[in-house]
């Protein structure tokens, strides 16, 4: 029965993503175009060249190295027009791909060089999610993006972007995240964003539990109060061989704290050896509230649907399964309870009976 699971099924069948990062899933053709403009020198011109040299540079086992590609990505995503044509373009792919819901993340401090301030970054933004789920529509997709506000956990602008997102969390913000590199700047250099984001009812992930082990997935949540843990795949060390749960683990499948599993970056940062070797089989059948998502597309050469074929191909999963990931992420969401519900029962259940049947 898993033998009839082909790729272009899955790419038909609603999918619900919660961690991608907007300067990780450049199309190479625009950056092209965008470096031209702006005089940025790339490794090379050509689209399918630099496609292959992206994920070539962050396949070296390495969160630091793999961090070091997005100089490129970032340097093109200065001005406004290029903002809205990189965050117009990644609806359009990611509703392409069968994503229905998607949680796209990006860190407005990275995009001032050219003078824009925090507010007109995340304005051009939002007006290319905006665009780009009109243009969706038109081609007969659907698709609803929430956006993340990232700050960078080595800098020191954490209370200032958290302020940004509250701000306009009623324009298409849904929620904070710090990102960067884990080791040496633990999540707790930033209590007082995330004490004030839970004064202000507002959601928030944490990027934890990547490069960095348990201590970091620790303070997160118990520290800083994470609605969802960003990766997360380190959990794995507080479960024994006979799958019996460490304090830590059984806290976190307990209390249902969703799990951004990353398969493909994971094995390129070194979390994970192999896709075989990921977690990701051994928390499914623990029932942890796992999820499945792209991290950065382009420098994975990935997708949703990649992603899910990889996982059917590995570990043998079905519909079932790949429906069960689908609908913890949309449980998951940083968007109101009856918004996730209607997602869940109208777009994505019916859709999955039908292969079930």
């Amino acid at each position: 029965m898993v033998a009839t699971i082909r790729y272009e099924d899955i790419v038909k069948v609603p999918k619900a993503l919660l961690h991608d990062h907007l300067d990780g899933g450049l199309r190479p053709a625009t950056i092209v175009d965008l470096a031209a403009e702006v005089g940025h020198e790339l490794p090379t011109t050509d689209p399918e060249a630099l496609g292959r040299w992206f994920a070539d540079a962050a396949d070296s086992g390495s969160l630091e190295r793999y961090l070091e590609t997005f100089a490129h990505t970032v340097a093109v995503m200065q001005t406004a027009p290029a903002l809205r044509r990189v965050a117009r373009e990644c609806a359009l792919d990611l509703a392409t791909d069968g994503v229905v819901y998607a949680e796209v993340r990006f860190a407005p401090e990275q995009h001032l060089e050219r003078d824009l301030s925090l507010d007109e970054v995340v304005e051009a933004v939002l007006a290319g999610f905006a665009e780009g789920t009109a243009q969706a529509v038109e081609a007969g997709l659907t698709i609803r993006v929430g956006t993340l506000l990232t700050a960078m956990r080595h800098a020191a602008r954490s209370q200032e972007i958290a302020e940004l997102a509250v701000r306009h969390r009623d324009a298409g913000v849904v929620g904070f995240d710090i990102a960067g590199a884990e080791a040496g700047f633990p999540p707790t250099r930033h209590l007082d964003a995330f004490e004030y984001l839970q004064r202000e009812n507002f959601h928030f992930t944490i990027h934890a539990g990547e490069a960095f082990g348990l201590p970091s997935i620790w303070q997160a949540i118990q520290w800083c109060g994470a609605d969802r843990l960003g990766h997360g795949v380190r959990i794995v060390d507080d479960i024994a061989p006979d799958g019996s749960l460490g304090r830590l683990a059984a806290y976190v499948r307990d209390k249902r704290i969703p799990l951004e599993l990353c398969p493909s970056s994971n094995v390129q940062t070194g979390a994970v050896a192999s896709i075989a070797d990921h977690p990701i089989g051994l928390l499914r059948d623990l029932r942890f509230r796992a999820t499945v998502n792209t991290d950065n597309r382009l420098m994975s050469g990935t997708s949703m649907s990649r992603e899910m074929s990889l996982l059917v191909e590995t570990f043998g999963y079905g519909w079932k399964e790949l429906q069960w990931f689908t609908i913890n992420a949309m449980k998951s969401a940083f968007i109101p309870f009856d918004e996730r519900l209607r997602i869940i029962d109208e777009v994505i259940k019916p859709a999955y009976a039908k292969l079930l049947a």
